[in-house]
């Protein structure tokens, strides 16, 4: 008599772990904290000036830091740990939105004090970002990390597909003074301190033995970790075609679409609005694809990224003269379930390929490649989109296809997807 064993669910594997649901759960509600400080910048800035430009410059003062610290944060985890970075940005991005919800409270707030918000918040970003990416390995065991990067990647994209609407709600239920903005950024403080308190819960934190990271300095630390990347061909080959296709993908999407729909599609603003969900959504669903799915061989893979980069790039090239809002919401859907599907097998790929030591240097080289580029993305698509929208696109798409038919020809993309199915098939149980 034969007995067959039932391999659990994994997302049910890691949710039953308590310290993975202390950090699911404070990552969760930072996220969508986060969706309301997003929205109330913005906001209080036109209030304050109605200068477009104030407000580029103030969403420059966030941007350009968190990307600018995010090899000196991956360096800095891998000495420290990761959830000890957390747990500090945590807490002084807490004190920074809690001393904006309570200069907006008391009609005080200049802004001078929004420029260094941004500047403040950006920078504490950039240290928090790597770590964030590199805490889930040293808690979920290595046979069930695509299903823990899953559920974190679906809890931050569901963030991000209710938190705008919920902001909205609440500054708007205030029209005619800030009292929306304070509450707004009040929710923000809140929800760092729900996770900070989660963070310092969390016990199971895995150590490493001390490494090379923990002697050298920071920045010997980083050029280690590039000449790590530079030296992995198949790693080599993904941070290149990452950077290269959010170069030239990012910015013009960003650019794009709120053009397209105000200029192409009858709906205006709400077929904007439908356009960045539906991306969202099918993104959603990719995650929890990728997490509950078996992942299939390397040539189902190869022949996955390719298709999914050749339709990125079809589908950007012809965005600008595509007339019907129902065929765009259903384009970007499928996009994005292709590219939340995708991004969690990538992602456990590279964490489960790198050495646990080395692995927030290694996360913010992927954050710095996947966001470093996007604001001169943004700045040339801004400039070449106002001279003529469809050839912006058609230029984009078209440099995209190059990359991914390039790529198709490196030896390197078998090695990845070769790689990336021999992972799923070779950790062991008790890993």
């Amino acid at each position: 008599m034969s007995t067959t064993l039932v391999k659990p669910n994994p997302m049910l594997s890691v949710f039953a772990l308590p310290d993975y649901r202390l950090l699911l759960s404070g990552t969760a509600l930072s996220l969508l904290g986060d969706q309301f400080a997003l929205i109330a910048t913005p906001w209080l800035v036109l209030q304050l000036t109605g200068d477009p430009l104030v407000l580029g410059g103030v969403l420059a003062a966030t941007g350009l830091p968190r990307a600018a610290f995010m090899l000196i944060g991956g360096a800095i985890t891998d000495r420290l740990s990761p959830r000890l970075v957390m747990l500090v940005a945590d807490i002084v991005r807490l004190g920074l939105t809690a001393l904006m919800s309570f200069a907006v409270l008391t009609g005080t707030v200049e802004i001078w004090m929004v420029f260094a918000f941004g500047l403040g918040f950006g920078t504490v970003a950039g240290f928090a970002v790597p770590a964030e990416n590199s805490i889930v390995p040293r808690i979920v065991k290595k046979h069930d990390l695509q299903a823990g990067n899953a559920l974190m990647m679906g809890a931050g994209q569901l963030a991000g597909f209710i938190g705008p609407s919920l902001a909205g709600i609440v500054i708007g239920t205030y029209v005619d003074s800030l009292f929306g903005v304070a509450v707004a950024y009040g929710v923000d403080a809140l929800s760092f301190a729900i996770s900070a308190l989660c963070l310092f819960l969390i016990r199971g934190v895995k150590r490493d033995a001390a490494d090379a990271a923990a002697t050298e300095g920071v920045f010997a630390a980083i050029r280690t970790a590039f000449f790590y990347i530079f030296e992995d061909s198949a790693l080599r080959l993904v941070f290149l075609i990452l950077a290269a296709i959010n170069f030239l993908l990012i910015g013009p999407l960003l650019i794009g679409i709120p053009l397209v729909a105000s200029t192409r599609l009858p709906e205006g603003a709400v077929a904007f609005g439908m356009l960045m969900s539906a991306f969202s959504a099918g993104s959603l669903v990719g995650f929890v694809l990728a997490g509950a799915l078996p992942r299939p061989g390397a040539g189902t893979i190869k022949l996955i990224l390719i298709a999914l980069l050749i339709a990125f790039s079809l589908v950007v090239a012809a965005l600008g003269f595509i007339p019907w809002t129902g065929l765009d919401v259903a384009l970007m859907l499928l996009l994005g379930v292709g590219d939340g599907y995708i991004a969690i097998l990538l992602f456990t790929w590279m964490q489960t390929r790198t050495p646990e030591g080395m692995l927030g240097r290694v996360m913010g080289f992927l954050m710095f490649a996947n966001s470093g580029l996007v604001p001169l993305s943004q700045a040339l698509s801004g400039a070449v989109g106002k001279w003529n929208l469809e050839a912006m696109l058609l230029i984009a798409g078209g440099l995209c296809l190059l990359v991914t038919f390039w790529a198709a020809t490196r030896p390197e993309l078998a090695a990845f997807s070769g790689s990336l199915a021999e992972k799923s098939n070779s950790v062991p149980e008790g890993a």
